[in-house]
């Protein structure tokens, strides 16, 4: 009989700004979190478009199901901008959600644009989500 190793707990790992983000847009936008808790995360239309579409939870939960983050992913096209994609999942229902990040003088990630299934986000325009 082989002798038994000890599982080595895994350190860690901080999340990336597209994941912790993606997270925070979940939670607001699936009626877990209120708008105004994005307020100092986001720059430029970025809280206009959520406080205008949180109302209506888009991601919120169906048929007892609670939305989950399937998968997150970023890219990096310039110096202090992230452009991330999440898969979020709630029952049998999927939906994508895109968004932007830019990074500040002051080092910190704002989110600058957010984007579900394709649909911008657009604040104050009528007939947009």
């Amino acid at each position: 009989m082989p002798p038994q190793r000890s599982r080595r707990l895994q350190p860690h790992r901080p999340l990336r700004p597209h994941q912790w983000f993606a997270e925070r847009l979940l939670a607001v936008l699936s009626g877990q979190r209120p708008v105004h808790w994005m307020l100092g995360h986001t720059i430029g239309e970025a809280y206009d478009q959520l406080a205008e579409l949180a109302p209506s939870t888009p991601l919120r939960a169906t048929q007892g199901s609670r939305p989950v983050l399937r998968h997150c992913r970023g890219a990096q096209p310039a110096t202090g901008v992230v452009e991330a994609f999440a898969s979020i999942a709630a029952g049998d229902r999927v939906r994508a959600m895109a968004f932007r990040l830019e990074q500040g003088a002051d080092q910190r990630w704002r989110c600058a644009a957010v984007e579900l299934g394709g649909e911008r986000l657009t604040a104050g325009v009528p007939g947009c989500r």
